[in-house]
């Protein structure tokens, strides 16, 4: 029996890596509903490799009847409640979160309550409104598997173990494109520059989130929502290598950790087969002996001031996480668009933050509204 799996955000890079490990297992997964943005020819080409879509899902009215005409036999929806029914409305068995940003956020929640597994590969989801999402996983009974490779660690080293008898997740971090820079140095750094990362290959919004290392940030705020840990049992590391995916520590002291080398489809895949492993055919693997070395280093909260507002968000939680992403989401994008400096991204975070009066337990309405009220701030702010 195949699973069934939908993907949200199938021309990302996260999802162009999921197709390939369906492609790569056509015996155990089938692709029944997708989701893209404007790519419209790698959407005709995902079409023409996986003949049992269903449904796909397009961002604009025009491209899904252009879409329509040419492929009669699929259904073509857009825009958000398009998302939605890609995410809950094909009787899949999982649904691939892999969009950027809060839009993901909706979908998820109406796939719970469809009884859908999620693969979470969205921090922004979990960032945003976790609490709900977690809370609708916990009535439904419906699993959340992690695909980012340091949760998928985290996960991985769990499993089997009880949860009262872990000490401390160690979440490490490559320190991303300007790790060897003071910040002093980044005062001019460029787009490109940014967009140069040492270890990862990854779309441009979280290539420049791990420059800043607001992406660890996130990823901090997610596990203590995944694995429910206070924000005192959790270390971020600095290695440089991305070959130790994270680890965790134990009461006896023991730490168990995943190592493999950098490439997003193995979590990936463990997320789709869990709880079986499948093969990987033509995937490297880790030769330690060559790699010879692994290099560790403390956290430098200072250097990397985004990490630390993020884990001042997590720690006030209610509304401040929804105004942390949606912040970022926006400075990111005008830096992206060379409209500010690489470290106003963080100025423009901590601004929207401090100005922001926490809401202790928000409910989807409340969020929705913050999140969309947090964009315009921030873009105000360059006016």
């Amino acid at each position: 029996m195949r699973k069934r799996i939908s993907l949200l955000g199938a021309t990302g890079s996260i999802g162009i890596q999921t197709l390939d490990i369906i492609k790569e297992h056509p015996a155990q997964f089938q692709l029944v509903a997708f989701s893209v943005g404007k790519n419209m020819e790698e959407t005709k080409r995902i079409i023409h490799a996986f003949p049992d879509v269903k449904l796909v899902s397009v961002l604009q009215e025009e491209d899904a009847r252009q879409l329509q005409k040419e492929f009669s036999h699929l259904e073509v929806v857009y825009g958000d409640s398009g998302l939605v029914q890609v995410a809950a409305q094909t009787h899949a068995d999982v649904l691939v979160n892999a969009v950027l940003g809060s839009v993901g956020l909706n979908p998820t929640l109406e796939a719970i309550k469809k009884g859908i597994t999620i693969a979470i590969a969205n921090k922004e989801t979990l960032v945003t409104a976790g609490h709900l999402v977690m809370q609708a996983a916990q009535e439904y009974n419906v699993p959340v598997l992690p695909v980012d490779s340091e949760h998928s660690a985290l996960f991985q080293a769990m499993n089997g173990e009880k949860k009262s008898e872990v000490s401390k997740l160690i979440i490490t971090a490559s320190g991303g494109s300007f790790r060897d820079r003071t910040r002093e140095e980044l005062k001019n750094v460029t787009v490109q520059d940014a967009l140069n990362h040492p270890n990862w290959s990854m779309g441009s919004k979280i290539t420049i989130d791990s420059a800043t290392m607001m992406n660890k940030g996130l990823e901090v705020i997610e596990a203590r929502i995944l694995f429910d840990i206070s924000y005192d049992d959790i270390e971020v590391l600095l290695h440089r290598e991305s070959i130790i995916h994270s680890m965790v520590e134990f009461q006896d002291t023991s730490v168990i950790a995943q190592l493999g080398t950098p490439d997003m489809r193995v979590p990936i895949q463990y997320a789709l087969s869990f709880p079986e492993r499948l093969p990987r055919s033509n995937a490297k693997r880790l030769n330690l002996a060559e790699i010879g070395r692994l290099h560790f280093e403390e956290m430098d909260y200072q250097r990397y001031h985004a990490l630390k507002l993020a884990i001042d968000a997590g720690r006030a939680g209610g509304s401040m996480t929804t105004v942390l992403n949606a912040a970022n989401e926006a400075a990111v994008a005008l830096f992206l668009q060379e409209k500010i400096g690489f470290l106003t991204i963080d100025e423009l975070i901590e601004r929207a933050m401090d100005e922001h009066v926490n809401i202790s337990s928000p409910d989807l309405e409340t969020i929705l509204h913050v999140d969309t009220e947090t964009r315009k701030t921030v873009q105000n702010m360059i006016k």
